[in-house]
């Protein structure tokens, strides 16, 4: 039937509508539906019943909805929110420029929010220190791996990161990075609105910072309170934080996406796919090999248990 993706390991599956669809629930399933199938009438019922799909919402993770006639009912979206699936809608470029999660992703949210507002700020500090020493170190792996780059240099800002990052080495390493990373791309500039590739790290980074936000949800987070991230029109600084160790991940599928030499000036359905398995991506955590959506959920749960003291150290990814 139409043109729509799941990307199905082990895990909660992302699906990504693209072409118009009609988005229902019919007992516990999402019922997928082509409106075009659906309002011609010289179909007969069996055969629009032919076309029509159907996945147990409680099989799904993360819903990408881009295309402008796509129609969801108000029950498939609760029902998709009561089971913390994340919802995100596209612009006219299919860039991600909306995320819907649901409130209550946890049993004991009062009190896991509770300790995340309780949080000190030497311990928000140490956190936000782990978090970019991981991050640099990550960062290290993927210059070494795929560039000729030297990268001692970011193995002692690793060792040097103090509370807080006082001295900002997390800027410091990433102009390094950056600068380093895409060899091929004379004068590449990191950035919103700059050229290609910058297209697919965006789009790769929107659907992380979705699958992280899910994370935070179901460990009873407050997805808005960042740790370090501090803004009053971003209602996910926290996702921010927790995801910067990851995005290298992001980082090496585009590397690999542009090394097999396709046109990336235009984010293509097929460039999306690749994109779209970014919740699937192998990633080691905790000595342990795991599909980055179960990894984040171990990175945030460990994130609570150092608001509530249980835990001293945030469980980050390590390449």
């Amino acid at each position: 039937m139409g043109s729509f993706n799941i990307f199905k390991p082990m895990i909660k599956k992302t699906l990504c509508f693209s072409n118009p669809t009609y988005l229902s629930l019919r007992n516990g399933q999402l019922v997928i539906q082509l409106p075009d199938v659906e309002k011609n009438d010289t179909l007969t019922p069996e055969f629009k019943k032919m076309n029509e799909r159907t996945i147990p919402i409680e099989d799904i993770g993360v819903v990408v909805l881009d295309n402008k006639r796509i129609t969801i009912t108000t029950g498939a979206m609760e029902a998709l929110l009561e089971n913390n699936a994340a919802v995100i809608t596209c612009d006219s470029h299919s860039m991600p420029v909306g995320l819907m999660l649901p409130l209550y992703g946890n049993t004991l949210q009062n009190e896991r929010f509770r300790d995340q507002l309780d949080a000190s700020l030497p311990l928000r500090k140490q956190l936000w220190q782990q978090t970019i020493k991981q991050k640099i170190a990550n960062q290290e792996v993927v210059l070494h791996t795929y560039t000729e780059a030297e990268t001692r240099c970011m193995k002692v800002w690793v060792d040097e990161v103090r509370s807080g990052d006082a001295d900002n080495l997390e800027a410091r390493a990433a102009a390094y990075y950056w600068r380093n990373l895409f060899p091929e791309i004379p004068d590449f500039v990191r950035g919103r609105e700059e050229a290609p590739p910058n297209n697919l790290l965006n789009y790769g980074y929107a659907i992380l910072r979705a699958v992280i936000a899910r994370a935070l949800v179901s460990s009873g987070l407050l997805p808005t309170l960042g740790i370090h991230h501090h803004n009053r029109y971003n209602a996910y600084c926290l996702a921010d934080d927790i995801m910067e160790p990851y995005r290298p991940y992001v980082d090496e599928l585009v590397i690999k996406i542009i090394r097999k030499r396709v046109n990336y000036s235009e984010l293509t359905k097929e460039l999306k796919a690749e994109l779209l398995a970014i919740p699937v991506l192998d990633v080691v955590i905790d000595g342990k090999r795991s599909p980055l959506m179960i990894a984040a959920t171990q990175t945030t749960a460990s994130l609570y248990k150092c608001f509530s003291g249980e835990l001293r150290k945030v469980s980050y990814p390590q390449m």
